[in-house]
């Protein structure tokens, strides 16, 4: 190396690079890193491509100001730009400025979560049976378990106990892990399921695959772990792809986009005009559990919720439900 080069002459990575090695670094989620990269550029771009130690909390309040008057972004998108901005500042810049704190934070509105009837999901569950029976097993996996769909789609073969008729949920949100039942009417085909996985695995192993995708740097310490049958998933997608950010070639899991897809698809068949997503299933098993008289905290323990305030949500669902009539009835 040339004795003239200095640690200070050696070119720092791109902003954006840092910020996703710093994201990286803090184990975020990829889908988290994109969304915070898309809005640290746009902040940039906006502001004419000034650096952002040179703006202050007026440009950033105006940067805000612009999306809630002319973009008219909801109060959660507006929440996250702001949270990707200011990650910029804190994490990667490393500085905290007194203005950080005196930004306005848009408040989030709570909504009512869009619920199914027993009869609906029941319905739904038939329709993607019809249509793809790997779908309709994903789909009552989300409503018989109220599994986020990413905790689904993740699953690996090792985290379903038979024996005890249990899932453990091990990445989770906020990287929280948690026990839920497996339902007794799901035993069957979610073994034929693992054993469908098993011969994609074989195959794989028989090509001279990759192996799947391990959590942090499991894969440093155990490096047989990700070819190994226990770490494959569940619910792997049919073809290979490559992983964006080790570009190796890969088996991953059930894409949730093609899923989500099906689902709507499904959803338009039936003529359900309900603006529900997967996630209404969540939402549905956890109000048919409190209709049923489960306890609120079982609830709480199921869902992976931190506070029980976010689990009662559904406890207004339920008063929508409850069977008080109106007096208009009584006339």
């Amino acid at each position: 190396m040339d004795k003239n080069i200095t640690s200070e002459t050696v070119a720092k990575p791109r902003l954006l690079d840092q910020v996703r090695e710093r994201m990286r670094y803090k184990h975020y989620s990829l889908s988290t890193e994109k969304v915070y990269v898309y809005w640290i550029r746009f902040f940039i771009r906006w502001s004419g491509l000034r650096h952002p130690l040179e703006m202050g909390v007026r440009v950033v309040e105006s940067f805000l100001t612009m999306l809630a008057t002319e973009r008219h972004v909801s109060p959660s998108t507006h929440k996250q730009a702001l949270c990707a901005i200011l990650f910029l500042y804190k994490e990667v810049l490393q500085i905290e400025l007194p203005w950080m704190g005196q930004i306005g934070r848009p408040k989030t509105q709570q909504r009512l979560p869009v619920v199914f009837t027993k009869l609906e999901v029941q319905s739904i569950l038939q329709e993607l049976n019809r249509t793809h029976i790997e779908y309709g097993l994903f789909a009552s996996l989300l409503y018989g378990t109220g599994m986020r769909i990413m905790e689904a789609a993740r699953l690996r073969i090792k985290d379903i106990d038979f024996d005890h008729s249990a899932i453990i949920i091990r990445e989770a949100k906020g990287a929280k892990e948690r026990v839920i039942m497996l339902p007794d009417s799901l035993r069957t085909s979610m073994q034929s399921q693992i054993q469908q996985s098993r011969r994609i695995w074989r195959a794989d192993l028989d090509a001279h695959m990759s192996g799947v995708e391990m959590p942090f740097a499991i894969d440093k310490k155990y490096p047989q772990a990700g070819h190994s049958l226990a770490w494959f998933w569940v619910f792997p997608q049919a073809t290979y792809s490559t992983d964006p950010r080790s570009r190796i070639v890969r088996r991953h899991h059930l894409y949730t986009q093609t899923f989500r897809r099906a689902f709507t698809t499904a959803l338009k068949q039936l003529n359900l005009h309900k603006p529900a997503t997967p996630h209404t299933l969540r939402h549905s098993f956890a109000t048919h559990l409190l209709q049923n008289g489960c306890d609120i905290r079982t609830v709480q323990d199921l869902l992976g919720h931190s506070d029980v305030s976010t689990t009662m949500i559904y406890t207004h669902v339920l008063k929508i439900t409850a069977g008080v009539r109106s007096p208009l009835d009584h006339l």
